[in-house]
């Protein structure tokens, strides 16, 4: 399994394209900022153990495997291990090929052709990722390759090291509440418990929901490490995931395009291309 490594200064990026288009490392001044992905998971050709994957077609779950697209419904096996529900699409557990890579830039792409009960449209996803000397830039994009309009998502899945006093500032409007199979029930304005809108620590509550109506922005600060993360996302994104399991050394802030279990309700036509950026700012903290 080839490891693609990028440098630019302080900081450092391990890609892992064929295991799944992972990221498999994110370290400033040699430290993880996102959680190492092991060798035994690079070599497992997947990326769902990975520091970061990609979410495509779409994100989350699709209850039951029912997709209902513009008339029509198609039956999705389940993918995920545990789970009763197709979740996060393909590119997770597939190879993705570089198409270009030098010392701070790579670009890879998954062709996705059907199989039986899996998502049954052609496209094509690509991810490129630029690393500047205070960034990393994360461009995602997914081509419809069918002769008809299909729905389309993306989404990308990092998982932030965790410290005790780690902290998360976003604005969002609604979240959705989830049984407890973590499928959407109801939308709602965001209560106090779930409010990041000040910057707070994410210990302090546990959540795997997607709120709606996110501005494109989130900071993840840690302070004993004086270090802050400014994540920086285009307008396709206004959706994001935030996902803090008890008990586990990492958190999630994840940009997705579609809120969870609605991607029946994307169309993206013949040919055309769905596509976004997400910047990781660092800075330092006096």
């Amino acid at each position: 399994m080839t490891v693609l490594s990028l440098k630019n200064g302080r900081l450092a990026v391990d890609l892992a394209p064929s295991s799944g288009g992972a990221i498999a490392a994110f370290r400033v001044d040699g430290v993880d900022v996102l959680r190492p992905m092991a060798a035994a998971d690079i070599a497992s050709g997947k990326g769902n153990n990975g520091s970061a994957y990609p979410l495509v077609p779409f994100s989350n779950r699709i209850a039951n495997g029912r997709l209902d697209f513009e008339g029509e419904t198609f039956q999705l096996a389940q993918n995920w291990p545990g789970v009763n529900h197709p979740m996060h699409g393909d590119g997770w557990s597939h190879a993705w090929q570089v198409e270009r890579a030098d010392a701070t830039f790579a670009e890879i792409a998954y062709v996705h052709d059907p199989v039986p009960q899996g998502w049954p449209f052609r496209y094509r996803a690509r991810q490129a990722y630029r690393l500047d000397a205070d960034r990393l830039t994360v461009a995602m994009a997914i081509d419809n390759i069918e002769q008809r309009a299909v729905p389309a998502g993306l989404g990308l899945h990092p998982f932030f090291v965790r410290d005790t006093d780690s902290e998360l500032q976003c604005r969002t409007e609604a979240v959705w509440r989830t049984n407890a199979e973590v499928l959407p029930i109801a939308r709602i304005v965001v209560p106090p418990a779930y409010d990041f809108s000040r910057s707070r620590n994410v210990n302090d509550v546990t959540l795997d929901n997607c709120f709606d109506g996110w501005d494109g922005r989130a900071t993840i600060r840690w302070p004993s490490r004086k270090l802050r993360l400014v994540i920086e996302a285009s307008s396709i994104f206004r959706h994001v995931v935030i996902y803090v399991p008890p008990g586990k050394p990492y958190f999630c802030v994840e940009p997705v395009s579609h809120a969870n279990g609605r991607v029946g309700r994307t169309h993206l036509d013949a040919g055309a291309t769905l596509s976004g950026e997400i910047v990781f700012r660092v800075e330092q903290e006096s």
